[in-house]
């Protein structure tokens, strides 16, 4: 099936919203080229300015810009294929790769061995894709998944924090003042009813005079899987003296 075709089969899938607004809305025209990215814009201003808020790397103007060159880019494609009997999507296609590429390379590896930037760059990728929907005139969907994305960036951490807080499994950055301390802190790990899983030495700190690793942990207790919650098993464990700082990684 080649772009026209594609085309003529879109256009028998009337959309409820570009219903409402009427036959203007759903064809290559000025004022629904001007809506979808009047629409574009402010719906990835409001992603946008949900991750500046929170202090993430690709903010208001990153979210905006992805989401503006996804729109043009259909509509651009929607046009060739309008004109060129075989016409395909080809910038579409390349937006789709282009974001993907850039979303990866906002990804990186903290000192603390943590993975910094997935939500975000998954965030840009996906809002590539709402952008590229409502560059087709899709209202409805693109409104919908619009709603999706906010609510899963602004109100799904608050569940995944609570779910996270209750697992058997977490991960601690730890930092000990000495070496020689690491057998008297897996010693009081077991005592606790917890167990290691795993060691890692975090060579980052190399020279700092500090011992520093990454530390998987069980909880083997059944007293402390119906009652402790991971903060409350690392504040008990801050009291250490030879801990100089340790808190929970997250992935």
């Amino acid at each position: 099936m080649n772009a026209n075709e594609i085309m003529n089969t879109w256009r028998t899938v009337r959309d409820p919203i570009a219903q409402l607004l009427g036959p203007w809305s759903e064809g290559l025209t000025t004022g629904s080229i001007l809506l979808r990215i009047a629409l574009s814009m402010m719906f990835s201003s409001v992603i946008g300015w949900e991750r500046s808020s929170k202090r993430h790397s690709a903010g208001l103007r990153t979210f905006i810009l992805v989401s503006l060159a996804s729109t043009l880019v259909i509509i651009v494609d929607q046009y060739v294929a309008y004109f060129v009997e075989k016409g395909s999507f080809v910038l579409s296609a390349a937006a789709i790769i282009g974001v993907a590429i850039i979303s990866i390379n906002s990804m990186f590896y903290s000192s603390r061995n943590q993975i910094k930037g997935l939500t975000t760059s998954v965030g840009l990728w996906t809002s590539c894709i709402v952008g590229l929907s409502l560059g087709m005139g899709f209202y409805t969907a693109t409104f919908i998944s619009f709603l999706a994305l906010l609510g899963t960036l602004s109100w799904f951490p608050v569940l995944e924090s609570y779910l996270k807080d209750r697992s058997n499994h977490f991960e601690v950055h730890l930092e000990l003042k000495s070496s020689v301390y690491l057998q008297d802190f897996v010693s009081t790990i077991r005592r606790l009813g917890l167990s290691i899983d795993e060691i890692e030495l975090n060579p980052a700190y190399a020279g700092s005079g500090l011992s520093v690793y990454s530390i998987a942990i069980s909880i083997s207790s059944e007293e402390l899987k119906k009652y402790k919650t991971h903060e409350e098993i690392i504040e008990a464990l801050r009291s250490l003296d030879y801990i100089y700082y340790i808190e929970e990684m997250q992935r």
